[in-house]
């Protein structure tokens, strides 16, 4: 059972869970709860049904409907992800990904929306905007065939 809202600032937390949660400049290891909202926030994991991240840095973030704006997050899983202005590694939606001006490593998603995105990969069943990748599904195959063909050949000769 989550308490009905919890506003902290300026502190270095271990664990927080609540329906509402509202931190401030602090650091955080987890973070659970229904609609968590963090303003220049360092955390490792955040999991709730709806994350706003402004100005913050996370390693993971999971959850229904996730919102990064300048901000970094290492892995960023949910239903819907929309970031603006930042830096995702991998970020990786169900149903509706929205990218503004960021860049993303690789990125998955069932529809992608995207302006001025720079990305490594894109997997996406339905694609509008700019993106920029630097591999496209041909390039993906190739590198996977040297790669494959370096490991196999690296094999043989570590048999010997």
């Amino acid at each position: 059972m989550y308490d009905e809202e919890k506003v902290l600032e300026g502190r270095d937390l271990e664990f927080i869970e609540g329906e509402f949660v509202n931190i401030k400049q602090s650091t955080i290891r987890a973070v659970e709860g229904g609609h968590i909202e963090l303003q220049q926030v360092g955390a490792l994991s955040i999991d709730g049904e709806r994350i706003e991240v402004t100005q913050g840095a996370a390693a993971l973030l999971r959850g229904n409907e996730i919102s990064l704006n300048q901000s970094i997050s290492a892995i960023t899983a949910a239903d819907n992800v929309s970031i603006n202005f930042s830096c995702s590694p991998i970020s990786i939606s169900r149903e509706q990904t929205t990218i503004n001006r960021s860049a993303v490593g690789l990125m998955a998603g069932r529809n992608v929306k995207a302006e001025n995105t720079s990305a490594f990969l894109v997997l996406a069943q339905k694609m509008e905007g700019t993106v920029t990748t630097l591999l496209d599904w041909r390039s993906a195959l190739a590198l996977g065939a040297v790669v494959g063909g370096i490991w196999g050949l690296f094999s043989l000769l570590k048999r010997k």
